[in-house]
């Protein structure tokens, strides 16, 4: 038994060197809306209100945040009903907004994908050509709005990173942009403004923000204790939340947690000093870009069969840190026992929140593996924790149908 050994240890790695810069100021906590109307005037005074659905007009949130900006004396425009997926379609029309109303800044109110339409309409309000190009190549972004969000649900980190993903079912295609010129100038997180979030989206999101941990921890850069031991936490605190928020959804101490920790997941606080190519996000793009099945979802369906797949010699010990660390396996059973009581572990808590766990139950099947393969493995995959290519891809795919 080697369970003794740290990672570490047994493949010797530094930590990567590292610029760490998150210029994004947060508010958190009960009644912080109240600091909105102060803020704005920063980004300008003349913004853009982008938000999804209606469900804050149901909430009372819109009002609140109408009063604020009314406070703060600035002119509103709005951009209602941005998708789930958000479509590019969505952010075309924010930008035709921002050239005709003369728009300052962008004020996403709303989950990840409303946030991340606001990020690519307001670099798109910058640029000359089609905002397509940007979502193609981030290269192409080198000025945007400014951009501030009061968020909702606790998913994607997107209101403390730079990222955006945008959709264009039309072409079946669906890509992540950004960098550090679109992160939010400051963002609003008040757990309760999730208390209204339903189980379903509630485990959607917890299965984001553990995607976003495994993207990370499961790296080749051991060197990088503390950050593993910083994802390790995120985990144990999504495990120890998501079932409590979901039975109890006013629980304020449960969502607070579920909230920071989908910010602290993504804003590069577990990914600095590391060498971490995401996979099973490039898979799952797919799978939303043909099918338009929530993000969350497939992320949770998927990541147990990749697990499976990389689980080897010598990616066992990160496996066997993971077990022990996270779900408190026995240390003194062997390696691959306990990595493999981790996998199982990690299947089980998804079914536990009602995710999915075959393709099948979300009706698709191998029609478009191939081509979902090919766009996957292009998106950088050969440098991950396990270098994947297509057949790889496919492979993957077919265990989970």
């Amino acid at each position: 038994m080697n369970t003794a050994i740290h990672f570490a240890e047994r493949i010797k790695e530094s930590m990567k060197n590292f610029n760490y810069h998150i210029p994004t100021d947060i508010y958190f906590g009960k009644g912080k809306i109240r600091v909105l109307g102060d803020k704005i005037t920063a980004i300008g005074q003349n913004i853009l209100l982008v938000y999804g659905g209606g469900s804050i007009k149901k909430s009372g949130l819109y009002d609140q945040v109408i009063d604020e900006l009314n406070r703060a004396g600035v002119t509103v425009s709005e951009l209602p009903g941005v998708e789930p997926n958000p479509r590019i379609q969505s952010v075309r029309k924010g930008i035709e907004i921002c050239r005709a109303k003369g728009i300052e800044g962008v004020l996403a109110v709303g989950g990840g994908s409303t946030i991340d339409c606001a990020k690519v309409i307001a670099a798109g309000a910058c640029y000359e050509g089609d905002a397509w190009e940007l979502v193609l190549d981030a290269r192409k972004i080198t000025k945007a709005l400014p951009v501030a969000s009061v968020l909702t649900l606790a998913a994607t980190g997107s209101e403390m990173d730079g990222f955006a993903v945008i959709s264009d079912m039309e072409k079946n295609e669906k890509w992540g942009t950004g960098n550090d010129i679109t992160k939010p100038v400051f963002s609003i997180l008040d757990p309760e403004y999730t208390f209204s979030v339903s189980k379903y989206q509630t485990a959607c999101g917890t299965s984001d923000i553990m995607s976003h941990t495994f993207e990370n921890y499961f790296n080749r850069v051991p060197g990088a204790y503390l950050q593993a031991r910083m994802a390790e936490g995120i985990l144990k605190t999504c495990i120890k939340y998501a079932p409590v928020a979901m039975e109890e959804p006013d629980n304020y101490e449960a969502r607070a947690n579920l909230m920071w920790a989908s910010s602290l997941a993504i804003n590069g606080l577990i990914s600095y000093g590391e060498d971490a190519a995401w996979a099973v996000h490039p898979m799952e793009h797919e799978l939303s870009a043909f099918y338009d099945i929530t993000h969350g979802a497939g992320l949770a369906l998927l990541t147990p069969y990749w697990m499976q797949y990389v689980l080897r010699e010598e990616t066992l010990p990160r496996f066997v840190e993971y077990g022990v660390n996270v779900w408190g396996i026995d240390p003194e059973q062997e390696d691959m026992a306990i990595a493999r009581q981790a996998i199982t572990k990690t299947r089980e808590f998804f079914d536990s929140i009602g995710m999915p766990s075959h393709l099948s139950e979300l009706d698709i099947d191998d029609t478009h593996f191939d081509v979902m393969a090919m766009k996957a493995a292009a998106g950088g995959l050969a440098y991950g924790f396990v270098p994947l290519d297509k057949q790889d891809v496919r492979r993957i795919y077919e265990m989970a149908l």
